[in-house]
């Protein structure tokens, strides 16, 4: 263990405490205030761990745990922005990119390079794992917004189409859960919490 080693580790570590201080549009379950990042990062890893029964064969859970502790790291330069948001998600991926640089940069190379990777397997979602981890970071804010009678939903107007295109991903990364969730929309649009786009057509 070299000084300078540590020194840009200790670094790392106070940088990501920033992550406690972005917002995201999701309140705590009870509406007591917005969910920041960390909390959730943490909430998913947690389960991850509780809800491992249902990933896919071969898929390793440690390894998914890792990608869902850092994958919002790049918030910490970026903010949260909001998944409906159209025009904010236009250069999301360039801005989160720039950020994942930065933030994993300041790690020995070797370690940066390993949490850069994992970061960039998460985006591209085509292992295993990772679509693991997609899927239970789209039905973590499913189940804020269910069990806040609709919350952000009912706050953006957020129709039942929305929802399931954006809860798509659960389908292929989580099949078992994938029931779980389309029944919970169902409940949703049922309780008034969501609106139903079929109201739209004439």
């Amino acid at each position: 263990m070299t000084i300078n080693k540590l020194t840009q580790q200790i670094q790392f570590i106070i940088e990501i405490d920033r992550l406690k201080q972005v917002l995201r549009q999701t309140s705590l379950v009870g509406g007591s205030r917005r969910e920041n990042s960390a909390e959730h990062s943490w909430h998913l890893a947690v389960m991850a761990i509780a809800l491992s029964e249902y990933a896919p064969v071969g898929v390793d859970i440690s390894h998914a745990i890792k990608m869902l502790l850092i994958h919002d790291l790049v918030e910490i330069d970026v903010g949260d922005i909001f998944c409906y948001d159209v025009q904010g998600n236009q250069n999301k991926a360039e801005l989160e990119a720039q950020a994942a640089i930065r933030l994993f940069g300041l790690l020995p190379e070797n370690q940066g390079e390993e949490l850069r990777l994992l970061w960039e397997e998460f985006e591209a979602g085509e292992t295993p794992a990772a679509k693991f981890a997609a899927a239970l970071d789209r039905i973590q804010p499913l189940l804020h917004n269910q069990q806040n009678n609709g919350g952000t939903w009912l706050i953006y107007e957020i129709t039942r189409d929305q929802v399931m295109k954006r809860m798509a991903p659960v389908e292929t990364g989580a099949p078992e859960l994938w029931p779980f969730v389309l029944q919970l929309i169902e409940d949703s649009v049922a309780a008034g919490y969501l609106k139903d786009s079929t109201a739209f057509l004439d």
